[in-house]
């Protein structure tokens, strides 16, 4: 399948693909959010990946990665979650990070280890998903990931 790039049309279907996968829908109309969606051929989202660049380009929050029920087990969590840290990497980026509370095992099948959340709260302080997270309290609930990007 193909993917492609999320634009403002795509915003409501892509919220309520995220929030039926039980994924964060803040600042989905961020202009720092790159986002792309994979479709079936009934033209349904059963995909989504995506990131926030730092201000200085040097770290990629990683964002949005999900698989619907019916599409899972079949390696493209893995597809998504690669196309978005090569993304990244094309753009500057050299390190990746995430919250995940419920995937770790996933993420570190990438290579990702357990990060310090102040670490990446600092690095991507101008993030909207990290400014909602500090702001809201959510940070100190999260779990925080971080790889070098470069090869997965």
């Amino acid at each position: 399948m193909e993917l492609i790039r999320c634009t403002a049309a795509d915003a409501g279907e892509v919220e309520a693909f995220l929030r039926e996968v039980d994924l964060t829908v803040t600042g989905l109309d961020a202009p720092s959010l790159r986002l792309w969606v994979e479709r079936d051929e009934t033209g349904r989202i059963v995909g989504s990946t995506g990131y926030e660049l730092s201000g200085d380009g040097r770290h990629a929050l990683i964002r949005s990665v999900a698989v619907a029920g019916s599409a899972r087990t079949r390696g493209r969590g893995t597809v998504l979650a690669r196309f978005a840290l090569d993304r990244a990497a094309e753009e500057g980026a050299t390190t990746g990070w995430l919250f995940s509370r419920r995937s770790g095992g996933f993420w570190q099948s990438l290579g990702f280890v357990g990060a310090d959340l102040s670490e990446l709260a600092r690095v991507l302080a101008d993030t909207y998903q990290v400014r909602t997270f500090v702001a809201t309290g959510q940070i100190a609930r999260e779990v925080a990931w971080v790889r070098e990007l470069g090869g997965a």
